[in-house]
């Protein structure tokens, strides 16, 4: 099941994305709530084409937090290394975790803006997880049934600022750093999510992986984020970057791809 967040007219809506059986498009049928925690929702009746005038798709989710695992592929550690931005050539045992705060979060075709603070602004294409209910020390045996789903996200990063700051506040939380979409998909092999990345119509070989490969898996990341902080239903998690980053520059076009959800789509504009 596809669960997306969009606008009618300005006015934001919760949907199921079904696919019309006889003319094979997408379309989004409308909810009467919010599809988060065990709430009940029904179809309104409602029905929007994914391409109708006035029909938007917006972040599938507006978290309360966003944690996100630093270095969760050996591959990255190695990249981030030989790229002269980590002086640690493997990935470290123990998780690396930062934060990015909701305000960070844009949808589908929204502008990513770069800093006049900034001039490396880098992609990172990954699995994001939602989280479905409330999830306080949950063992790792117990953590996917806390799972709503996944969705694709761009984690939007400063890497001057990144070596320059001690924390990550200013490289990985500033507005519109937090791309996510094009909407939550409930049923995905996560053990082995493909990831690929386009720049302008471009596959980009280096920034590709599956999450098979991650060091930290999703089950593991819920119980030990759950272990200190309490993750409410809407909360998401960034998986990890699985290889390569790269330069984002103004008038750049980003798409994160992941195998089994859809096309994350976002334009580069210089800060103002």
């Amino acid at each position: 099941m596809r669960i997306a967040r969009f606008s009618h007219n300005d006015v934001p809506q919760y949907a199921f994305v079904q696919t019309d059986e006889n003319d094979g498009k997408d379309y989004l049928v409308a909810l009467d709530g919010y599809p988060l925690g065990g709430a009940q929702v029904r179809p309104t009746g409602e029905r929007h084409a994914l391409d109708e005038d006035g029909v938007r798709l917006l972040a599938p989710i507006i978290p309360s937090k966003i944690y996100g695992l630093a270095k969760n592929y050996e591959a990255h550690a190695r990249f981030m290394n030989d790229a002269g931005h980590s002086d640690i050539a493997h990935a470290p045992e123990e998780m690396m975790i930062f934060m990015k705060p909701s305000t960070a979060v844009i949808g589908p075709d929204d502008p990513i803006v770069i800093p006049p603070a900034s001039h490396d602004m880098n992609f990172e294409p990954e699995v994001a997880v939602v989280i479905g209910r409330i999830a306080r020390n949950v063992p790792v045996d117990k953590a996917m049934d806390y799972v709503l789903g996944y969705t694709c996200v761009n984690d939007v990063t400063l890497r001057d600022l990144q070596a320059l700051d001690p924390m990550w506040t200013r490289a990985k939380g500033f507005d519109t750093s937090c791309p996510l979409g094009p909407w939550i998909q409930t049923e995905l092999d996560w053990r082995d999510a493909k990831i690929s990345f386009t720049l302008n119509g471009q596959d980009v070989p280096e920034a590709s992986g599956t999450t098979a490969d991650l060091i930290h898996g999703i089950p593991e990341q819920i119980a030990t984020i759950s272990s200190f902080a309490t993750l409410l239903p809407g909360d998401v998690i960034l998986t990890g970057t699985p290889y390569a980053s790269g330069t984002l520059r103004p008038g750049d076009e980003a798409v994160v791809h992941v195998e089994g959800i859809g096309d994350l789509r976002n334009v580069v504009v210089g800060g103002r």
